[in-house]
């Protein structure tokens, strides 16, 4: 093909020698072109593989295989126990899961990289998305991509808490949920409930039946500590085919520490604050037939002025008071540490004749705060502590307002 250049007039020729000429190049040409593509001689490169490939691994396509459980596009499904990714015939490398705003599931790559699951529930009426990368032992990878949609839960429950998000409170202030429905899964529940500290100390929950869970520490909180919960109940199975709607943070902070005893049988009580006495306050406690509680109890609530009515906690119609001052709650049955000014001032110090409350010296309508009641009142906060000793009465059971303090912390834990 290194001859001279064939001219235009010889190709133009129908018959003759040109056109002979030409083909022959032609099919010389030809006969080159096959050679330098498919040829197997010099530095072609060898034969092909019985795969029809290059014989190169890096060509090859990888023998892991990934799966991942739901199905693509799958709807209703389940918030625990049906997503699940493995890997057959190699290792999973990568797996990410996000819901459509992109807030990414937590999860965790089994020993050896043949699954992955998520760590806990996922939630409710809600799609994700799935990436999910494995790799063979030649070090290929295979991916895979799916979406799927969450079950829309028929029945809910959500939790009723305190103390108020942002709120500052006493040392012996518990975290309290309440639940609106039964709860007959706790350990899903509390699982999905995450309470901390700063500094941190070691919190736990206790159920007192199955629609309360209360956290505390073993002591009172430090003074100052921020304690932060995270209900993440949304999708969880409380109970069968009821799940829990609420995905919310709140946190508090504890003040200063403020616990005062109370001596039923001095007729006194002494506020302690961050370890330095403040103030002896004459009381009135429960009389000999109603006797006050002993134990420690949390305050609750606090009311400058409030009804009091005998026939809601057990007594008839024995009292009916409708302006008591200065009304703090001790426990959900009724105790209350309050202004009392309708008794006469000596009874203060000398005699107990309640039934069952602890009662300060006060001024009808709250109007006095010189009065030890208006003081007291004044110098409380939600989630201080009031013990009560040496009262003729059994402890105060500790579900009975926010009193799990009563309860040792080995029965707390259990």
């Amino acid at each position: 093909m290194d001859g001279q250049p064939i001219s235009g007039a010889s190709v133009g020729t129908g018959t003759g020698r040109g056109t002979k000429g030409l083909r022959a190049l032609a099919l010389g040409a030809l006969l080159v072109l096959v050679t330098a593509c498919g040829g197997s001689g010099g530095d072609g490169g060898g034969a092909a593989g019985k795969d029809g490939g290059s014989g190169s691994v890096e060509n090859k396509a990888s023998q892991a295989v990934v799966t991942i459980a739901p199905k693509d596009g799958a709807d209703s499904v389940a918030t625990s126990g049906a997503l699940r990714i493995t890997a057959d015939k190699g290792t999973l490398t990568t797996v990410s899961v996000a819901d459509s705003k992109g807030n990414p599931v937590e999860g965790k790559i089994a020993a050896g990289g043949a699954s992955w699951e998520p760590v806990r529930h996922l939630a409710a009426a809600t799609k994700y998305k799935v990436h999910a990368i494995a790799k063979d032992a030649d070090g290929r990878e295979s991916a895979k991509d799916t979406t799927f949609t969450t079950l829309v839960p028929q029945n809910t429950f959500v939790g009723h808490y305190t103390p108020e998000d942002g709120s500052t409170v006493g040392v012996g202030m518990p975290v309290s949920i309440n639940f609106t429905r039964g709860i007959t899964d706790p350990a899903a529940v509390e699982g999905a409930i995450k309470v901390t500290a700063v500094p941190s100390v070691p919190i736990e929950g206790h159920w007192f039946g199955n629609d309360r869970l209360d956290f505390r520490p073993e002591q009172y909180w430090a003074k100052g500590t921020k304690v932060t919960v995270t209900l993440n109940l949304d999708g969880v199975q409380g109970r069968p085919g009821v799940y829990g709607k609420q995905n919310k943070s709140f946190s508090f902070t504890i003040g200063r520490s403020q616990v005062t005893t109370v001596d039923a049988k001095a007729h006194t009580m002494r506020v302690v604050r961050d370890g330095r006495k403040v103030r002896d306050v004459p009381i009135t406690a429960g009389a000999p037939s109603t006797t006050t509680y002993n134990g420690q109890m949390v305050i609750s609530e606090k009311y400058e002025v409030t009804r009091m009515n005998g026939a809601t906690v057990g007594f008839g119609g024995e009292y009916d008071i409708k302006d008591v001052p200065h009304a703090m709650r001790l426990s959900t049955s009724g105790t209350f540490v309050h202004g009392n000014y309708w008794a006469s001032s000596d009874t203060f110090g000398n005699s107990n004749v309640s039934h069952g409350c602890v009662g300060l010296r006060d001024a009808r309508g709250a109007g006095d705060p010189d009065t030890p009641a208006a003081w007291f009142y004044d110098s409380s906060i939600i989630g201080d502590v009031v013990v009560v000793k040496n009262s003729k009465d059994k402890q105060i059971a500790p579900d009975n307002g926010l009193n799990g303090w009563n309860m040792p912390w080995s029965e707390w834990i259990k």
